[in-house]
């Protein structure tokens, strides 16, 4: 059986070029192992595309932002996928159980079990694992320097957003999620279909494979005052602190398998960590396209 085995040489702090050697020979142990190191997202895109109908199995590694591109270079095919976590906040491995460490997630792929999973597909084109975001402080995770990443982790992303904006910019929303509609003013909007998100497990009774997503939406006053801005940042602490079971009339979150949003040209969405499209968003459940190793007893 054939295994390539794609890279970033750039995620998290280097760890995965420093135990390259150890990776292929275990990978080697089962498969006939091809390894290459992409330059840039577009070229790990153009060898996921190209390599899903050549191997039995393809093994990445890189944070969330690299699962989201080999998403995209899978544009729906079916092939079997192997994930060494290697970010920065690793949300997907999170949700799934993958263990951070490179012995961990290699043992998965080599003694785990084949799960289907559900993605989102975005605006009919594009693809999205575990959440689609958009807000003030959401950019920070494609914004923020791969340098700084690698020297301060998770708590670059946090500087980056107090550098950036600590106003958290009202836009418009309304659309519909489920069967419920809506319609308000907002600095925060999250689809889901993961269980963490920047680290913390917001949505710790989700299932990858339950063909359903949660919106949340961080709601605010058009024209908000000093007050209502600070009482946006505590809406959002005990949104990630609490998860989506918190109780406060600012926070609004929906169920369903289709999410549909309205919403300003400018806001642009962030999806899995990368930069997505900008204004009006359509997303749906794509129930069981992804086909992943995950630790065998582990729910997902």
């Amino acid at each position: 059986m054939k295994c390539l085995f794609l890279y970033n040489p750039n995620s998290g702090k280097g760890t995965i070029r420093r135990k390259l050697k150890y990776i292929q020979r275990r990978l080697g142990s089962v498969y006939e192992v091809e390894t290459a190191a992409t330059k840039s997202a577009e070229d790990l895109e153009e060898r996921v595309r190209s390599g899903a109908s050549a191997f039995d199995l393809i093994v990445f590694s890189g944070g969330d932002g690299t699962f989201n591109n080999v998403l995209q270079g899978l544009g729906g095919q079916d092939v079997q996928l192997g994930y060494l976590p290697a970010g920065t906040a690793n949300d997907v491995a999170r949700s799934l159980g993958i263990p951070r460490s490179v012995r961990g997630a290699l043992d998965v792929i080599l003694k785990g079990r084949s799960e289907q999973l559900d993605c989102m597909r975005v605006n009919g084109s594009r693809y999205a694992m575990y959440v689609a975001a958009a807000g003030s402080l959401t950019c920070v995770t494609y914004e923020t320097p791969q340098t700084h990443k690698k020297l301060l982790g998770w708590f670059a992303y946090f500087f980056r957003g107090l550098a950036r904006n600590m106003k958290l910019e009202v836009f418009p929303i309304e659309g519909e999620c489920g069967e419920r509609q809506f319609k308000t003013d907002g600095v925060l909007a999250f689809v889901l279909n993961g269980r963490s998100l920047a680290g913390f497990p917001v949505n710790k009774e989700a299932s990858m494979q339950d063909g359903m997503l949660e919106l949340v939406l961080i709601k605010q006053a058009k024209r908000p005052n000093f007050f209502q801005r600070i009482g946006a940042y505590f809406s959002l602490a005990a949104f990630m602190v609490v998860g989506i079971k918190v109780k406060k009339k600012d926070i609004d979150v929906m169920r369903g398998d289709h999410v549909r949003i309205r919403t300003s040209r400018e806001l642009v969405w962030d999806l899995d960590g990368e930069e997505g499209p900008a204004g009006d968003l359509d997303v749906e459940v794509l129930r069981r396209r992804v086909r992943l190793f995950v630790p065998k007893k582990k729910k997902v």
